[in-house]
């Protein structure tokens, strides 16, 4: 596809979309004390943008004949609930619902749409919703990992997405890669 303001010989396509979009949870209610006003807002940015994000990414490749990727944030909370955090916890499942879906719709473009879902890691967003720096939160969550003596790093999210961004998972679509330690709350 090419850009109407660009010279004929430069070619613009979108080949790989990241979506990381995503907030935390206000509060740490269970359903019972559920907000609902909290829970369309979080849900209008983690599944409602993440949609959008998809959308027209996929559009876009479509539309430029690419057979791109398209990775998703998720979470480990999409695999095993959580005792609080109930909107949090139903906006990654709808986020997993969404790569699933996403990738059998756009499987006959050649698209592959799949999601990595890392559990407690150091990024600003949970560090400012415990109130704890990176290192901190790392450890407040490696007890209940079973990978011992490896801390968690953005950097091994940022791997986790590079895979699945390239041609190394050509024949991988429709996949939660979890990035979690083994991680096994309480």
């Amino acid at each position: 596809m090419r850009s109407k303001s660009s010279p004929w010989w430069i070619t613009l396509s979108l080949d790989i979309r990241f979506s990381n979009a995503g907030i935390a949870s206000l509060t740490n209610e269970t359903i019972l004390e559920l907000s609902l006003i909290a829970f369309d807002r979080l849900f209008a940015v983690n599944v409602r943008g993440m949609a959008a994000c998809v959308k027209h990414a996929a559009r876009a490749m479509v539309d430029g004949g690419v057979k791109g990727s398209i990775v998703c944030t998720a979470s480990v909370s999409a695999s095993i609930g959580s005792d609080k955090w109930s909107d949090y916890t139903m906006s990654k499942h709808a986020v997993l619902g969404l790569v699933r879906s996403a990738s059998r719709q756009l499987g006959e473009y050649g698209i592959r749409v799949n999601c990595v879902s890392p559990s407690g890691l150091g990024t600003p967003m949970l560090c400012k919703a415990y109130q704890m720096e990176p290192e901190e939160v790392e450890k407040l969550f490696e007890p209940f990992t079973s990978l011992k003596g490896v801390g968690f790093k953005v950097n091994h999210v940022a791997d986790a997405v590079l895979f699945l961004a390239s041609d190394d998972s050509a024949f991988v679509t429709g996949h939660d890669l979890v990035v979690n330690g083994g991680y096994r709350p309480h």
